[in-house]
């Protein structure tokens, strides 16, 4: 067995306890996961300071000397502050607990040496360290080639549930270092010498050695480089085979018909030009419709660049060629929005569009039910219960997934399997007749096929993400907003500034505007946050009793939201407070001003997803976030970088930057096969270009990796895959 496979266990300092531990909190089972179970932090141990060196603006340091007395100073009934005065000759610290302080004297003895590690400041014009770390110098680190020493100490995280049982990240470090003793023989490489030496890279033996036990800050750089471009590099391999194999496997249909409804659309129900964007991503799905390879393509735009009319022209197209087309929304409020923007624009062609969500029942839902099945339903518009078993469509060539960040992988997956359904019943080519009639040709399926899948979000997503979340995804980007759209001006309010912002508020309301305003319901099921919003609707009615006010939250019934919103969207009503649950689907141009409450604590996507909510009309409009005065800085940062920017990728860009890609909405269930231990997507944009472009030549030259020099990178694939169902079938 190879010794990275052995029970961690049986490594010493370990048994069947800590395994339990180590196993429930860090998902450590055997010897290969605590060494791939890296350091967070690094600090330099190769110093000794000495204390006369010491300033309060140093970072860590360590010091070698003894403890001359200890004071006790009674701050409270129960806190007590203990200092120790410690020298080394040259100078005098001050050691101090403001908890444990009494363990601290009975455990450290006056006049013994000892080394003592951590961050001075200072204090009364005398130089301190809180609650050091305190060792005898026979078991501290001291500096390069010094005895049982490094140049570098890791720092690992734990939790607090190890920390109470023992595994301090100290702990982890002897284990490691326990781990690495026993490793005599080098380990195996995973990367090819073409890879590896045509990169520079350092040898995976000496990189997972070196990254916990680094010797200067060059070696552990070098170590780093390694690991990250392995890591990216299996993970765009990965998705890069599964793509290419996908491509030449999965069939679809082929639809080469530009037909009557969808050049009548063109001609007579196109309310405004196609931008350019619209226009050229047009043609780039039109490529993939007529190839007969399926299509999976994710179409990213800004809010109210036009995503839906894309789709729509889309879905005309998998009509006109006999097949059926679904939309899939993350909300009922989006689909209702959907099924009424896609109504509107087809008004007068011979098309059945239906709505299935959990609020079609009985006698209608069978008819939808039955329309699906008999294909005379030629659009369906809903949300996850066009998923359930009994949605059985005569013909589904098309899926477009809305916001598709906001469902889980399994239920894409069950979305996009309908299309097998079909392969062996009578088939119907939808044409129209001159009376408005749909006329149906029946012939017989022979040959299994899968339905075309377009992707939408609002939600830019920065390249690199991109890469890795969707990397088997063709990628369209509508990047141009229709003529006559204002950027819409982004302000900062302060909440003492409240009289202030209600003024101007009103005076929006006179011009014969509408407004949002947003509390932040970030759950819906966050019952202070609710009382808020409804304390807030109170205040809100109060201070404009001359107006008309509507609400809508997430925990209201479809159908009083849907009252509310068509209040709100008929002009009845002048203003819509509300929680997120507006975030994404409405469409009111004449609302031009966005208030968005407590704007601190929502992230920067989302911000941006409801600024998106106005400025959809020829009128200029704004977004006010107020926030309180005291803000952290990484909020201020967010806060702005919505001032200063309307572009959707930048603020993506800036958000992963500011939060990491485990935090963004919805990137947790986005099917990626590894999880990423060292690579950090937001900021290794280089090395995961680098990957990719590596992963791509070895693609392009064997698609299926069956050179003898590639068997490397299939065994090491085998070895990393934890899933044996295929999710790259579907975004």
């Amino acid at each position: 067995m190879d010794i990275l496979e052995q029970d961690i266990m049986y490594l010493q300092g370990v048994g069947p306890y800590r395994k339990k531990m180590l196993s429930e909190e860090l998902g450590i089972n055997t010897f290969g996961d605590l060494l791939e179970y890296y350091p967070y932090k690094y600090v330099d141990r190769s110093k000794v300071y000495t204390i006369h060196e010491l300033t309060g603006d140093m970072p860590f340091v360590q010091v070698k000397g003894r403890i001359l007395s200890f004071e006790k100073y009674e701050m409270s009934v129960r806190k007590t502050r203990v200092v120790a005065h410690f020298t080394d000759g040259t100078g005098i610290l001050d050691l101090v607990w403001f908890n444990f302080g009494k363990t601290a004297m009975t455990k450290y003895t006056i006049g013994k040496e000892y080394v003592v590690f951590g961050k001075p400041t200072i204090f009364n014009n005398r130089v301190q360290i809180g609650h050091p770390e305190i060792e005898e110098p026979s078991s501290a680190p001291l500096g390069e080639g010094s005895e049982g020493g490094w140049g570098m100490r890791p720092y690992y995280n734990t939790t607090d549930k190890m920390k109470k049982n023992g595994l301090t990240s100290r702990a982890m470090e002897r284990l490691t270092l326990t781990l690495i003793s026993r490793l005599r023989e080098p380990l195996p490489e995973t990367l090819p010498p073409f890879i590896a030496e045509g990169r520079h890279l350092m040898s995976r033996n000496e990189a997972l050695r070196t990254v916990h036990y680094p010797q200067n800050a060059r070696d552990l750089e070098r170590a780093r480089v390694r690991l990250k471009f392995e890591e990216l590099f299996f993970v765009q391999l990965n998705i890069l085979r599964y793509a290419s194999y996908k491509r030449h496997k999965y069939r679809s249909y082929v639809f080469q018909r530009i037909g009557p409804l969808f050049n009548d659309f063109y001609k007579q129900n196109l309310p405004f030009e196609l931008t350019g964007a619209q226009k050229r991503v047009m043609h780039e799905i039109r490529a993939d419709l007529c190839s007969g390879h399926q299509m999976n393509r994710l179409l990213q735009g800004d809010v109210g660049s036009g995503k839906t009319l894309v789709a729509l022209m889309t879905m005309l197209i998998a009509n006109d060629n006999g097949c059926q087309a679904c939309i899939m929304a993350p909300t009922e409020i989006l689909a209702e929005q959907h099924l009424q923007t896609i109504t509107a624009f087809l008004r007068g062609l011979p098309l059945r569009v239906e709505l299935l969500t959990g609020m079609v029942k009985g006698k209608r839902r069978k008819e939808v039910l039955e329309g699906l099945a008999d294909g005379s339903v030629h659009i369906l518009v809903g949300t996850h219960a066009i998923i359930e078993d009994n949605v059985v469509f005569r013909r589904l060539g098309l899926v477009v997934i809305d916001e598709q960040h906001r469902f889980g992988v399994a239920q894409r997956a069950k979305l996009w399997d309908k299309g097998f359904r079909v392969e062996s019943l009578e088939l119907s080519d939808f044409t129209s007749a001159s009376n408005g009639s749909v006329t149906q040709h029946s012939t017989l399926n022979t040959q299994q096929t899968n339905p075309h899948v377009l992707v939408m979000t609002a939600t830019p997503i920065p390249r690199t993400l991109a890469m890795t979340l969707y990397g088997d995804l063709d990628v369209s980007v509508i990047d141009e907003l229709p003529p006559g759209r204002k950027p819409i001006r982004t302000t900062h309010v302060f909440d003492s500034n409240m009289t202030s912002l209600y003024d101007g508020m009103r005076r929006q309301i006179h011009q014969g505007r509408q407004i949002y305003v947003v509390f932040p319901l970030i759950e819906e099921s966050e019952k202070i946050d609710l009382k808020n919003l409804e304390q807030g609707f109170e205040t809100l009615r109060e201070a404009f009793p001359e107006f008309r006010l509507s609400k809508v939250h997430g925990r209201m019934k479809a159908a009083e939201k849907e009252a509310e919103m068509a209040r709100f969207v008929s002009g009845e009503t002048q203003m819509l407070v509300a929680t997120t649950v507006i975030e994404v689907g409405v469409n009111v141009p004449n609302a031009s001003v966005m208030v968005i409450l407590d704007a601190q604590r929502f992230g920067l996507s989302q911000l941006h997803q409801l600024r998106g909510r106005v400025g959809r009309g020829a009128e200029q409009s704004f977004c006010i976030l107020v926030t309180p005065y005291k803000l952290s800085e990484e909020t201020r940062k967010r806060i702005d970088i919505m001032c200063e920017t309307n572009d959707g990728f930048r603020i993506a860009e800036a958000d992963l930057k500011l939060r990491g890609p485990g935090d963004l909405e919805g990137t947790q269930q986005s099917g990626m096969a590894f999880d990423l231990k060292i690579a950090d997507i937001a900021r290794d944009g280089q090395l995961v270009q680098m990957a990719r472009d590596e992963a791509q030549h070895i693609i392009d030259n064997d698609p299926l990796l069956q050179q003898p020099q590639h068997q490397l990178l299939v065994d090491r694939l085998k070895q990393l895959r934890k899933d044996a169902i295929d999710w790259s079938k579907i975004s």
